[in-house]
């Protein structure tokens, strides 16, 4: 157990650069669909340079850490198999799998935008962009807390936020539509 911390540092340390790759991903999206509409060259030019970021990001920083980050924490498990007992717990993971739901998804649209197909808009990715928000605010709740009734605050919490993202959205759709270079 003298290791214990130095497991759920190494935890949380992927689990910050796992959603650092999450975050970033879907903004690499919003350039390349948005480069995508350009004119030539610039088009050919911005889109392989962008291509190559989201690959770097995608391969070396994102999926490594999401498996890393799913080590450490199974790993966390063995070293304290009582927490599979808490309800917390199972709102937890129940989280995790949502997480790996929306990567999985993210991973598709790499995919996707890797071969060039755009079949969603720059807008949609902004909204998108906004999933793994939703879940880290949702599972920090939960492990500080670490109460599957007061996560429901959190929850609520999550839609005010969602709110107000949806908000600041719309305000930057104004602006933008104003001013294309904001």
């Amino acid at each position: 157990m003298e290791y214990y911390n130095y497991i759920k540092s190494l935890h949380l340390i992927f689990v910050i650069t796992w959603f650092a790759g999450l975050f970033y991903i879907p903004r690499l999206f919003v350039y390349q669909i948005e480069a995508s509409h350009k004119p030539s060259p610039e088009k050919e030019i911005l889109g392989k340079q962008l291509k190559l970021m989201a690959k770097r990001l995608w391969h070396i920083i994102t999926w490594p850490s999401a498996i890393l980050a799913s080590i450490f924490a199974v790993w966390l498990l063995i070293l304290q198999p009582y927490w599979l007992e808490q309800p917390w717990m199972h709102v937890k993971l129940t989280f995790v799998l949502l997480l790996y739901i929306y990567h999985y998804k993210t991973h598709l649209y790499y995919k996707q935008l890797q071969q060039d197909v755009v079949k969603k808009s720059s807008n949609f990715m902004r909204l998108w962009n906004e999933g793994a928000t939703f879940i880290l605010f949702a599972v920090v709740f939960l492990v500080i807390l670490k109460s599957a009734i007061n996560w429901i605050f959190g929850v609520v919490g999550i839609f005010v936020l969602g709110i107000l993202l949806m908000l600041g959205f719309k305000i930057y759709k104004n602006i933008r539509a104003k001013n294309p270079d904001a």
